[in-house]
């Protein structure tokens, strides 16, 4: 087992103290479910007002266009040029933010560690803590200037549709699924046509918003090991398409299991692949 000595997470009033470090880069990540029908695009809240200097990083931009699953891992090729250009790369420190509970900023950090860059947090309470802390907002576009960035992939942090068929059920991993639990026992539907709920066999359900507290923040090593129950062994991370997923890897992270894997198809690719096996209920 890998455990991490390093929080995940870093505060709003330690990010300003550190500001101005030369090596600081920070990213906003703000996505939106579409089937939630948001007002706005992530891109268009973050225009709005966001940390100076913040790169704005699309997890529906920088993917695999290869497949229809959505904001799948992209290729390391693709990852460097497009996080290059944006100013981030080799001996940065990587701060994501969002302002949705780490909808999509837990997976960006979980994209940047997958292809190898270790020094990424994320800020904990997203944008609210940081206004809270007294820090700037400004609505200009950054000039990020190019840096090389370096993939590494850590294909251990990352599990395929043929991995999932291995483990599932052979009691060599814990799943844990992040959705609702309406939708994990398959009473409530899933969000997008056609899909049926429900989970995998001996999956174990987490939802990731009871991971956070009521200010927005990650809730704390003592709360989580409660949610969480049993963390030994291997772990791997579901949800409904590999987003809220990677907040239960951060999570974990801060129980000190750096080395959580993440299912990037998650219950869309399962769940539309044929033949896998789904379970109903509450599991035993």
């Amino acid at each position: 087992m890998s455990a991490s000595r390093t929080d995940p997470m870093v505060s709003a009033e330690a990010l300003i103290a550190q500001f101005d470090a030369p090596d600081m880069r920070i990213v906003e990540a703000t996505w939106f479910a579409p089937f939630t029908n948001p007002e706005k695009t992530g891109r268009e809240t973050y225009e709005e007002g966001h940390i100076p200097g913040a790169v704005f990083f699309d997890i529906d931009e920088i993917a695999d266009a290869s497949t229809d699953l959505p904001h799948m891992l992209p290729s390391p090729v693709q990852f460097s040029s497009r996080v290059r250009k944006m100013g981030l790369g080799d001996g940065n420190r990587i701060v994501v933010y969002d302002r949705n509970d780490y909808m999509a900023a837990a997976r960006v950090w979980w994209m940047f560690r997958a292809m190898g860059h270790q020094d990424v947090r994320v800020l904990d309470g997203g944008l609210t803590a940081w206004t809270r802390a007294g820090g700037d907002l400004e609505d200009l576009p950054p000039v990020p200037v190019e840096r090389h960035f370096t993939a590494r992939v850590r294909s251990s942090l990352v599990k395929t549709l043929e991995q999932m068929d291995a483990l599932v059920g052979a009691d060599s991993h814990t799943v844990f699924d992040a959705r609702p639990p309406g939708r994990f026992t398959g009473e409530a539907p899933e969000p997008r046509t056609d899909l049926p709920s429900g989970h995998m066999p001996g999956a174990r359900n987490v939802p990731a918003g009871n991971l956070v507290n009521e200010d927005g923040t990650l809730k704390s090593k003592t709360e989580l090991e409660t949610l969480f129950g049993d963390t030994s062994g291997p772990l791997v991370t579901s949800c409904g398409s590999g987003v809220t997923a990677a907040t239960l890897a951060l999570a974990l992270a801060r129980l000190g299991r750096d080395d959580v894997a993440v299912y990037d198809g998650s219950w869309t690719e399962w769940a539309s692949a044929g033949s896998r096996a789904i379970a109903t209920g509450t599991p035993a």
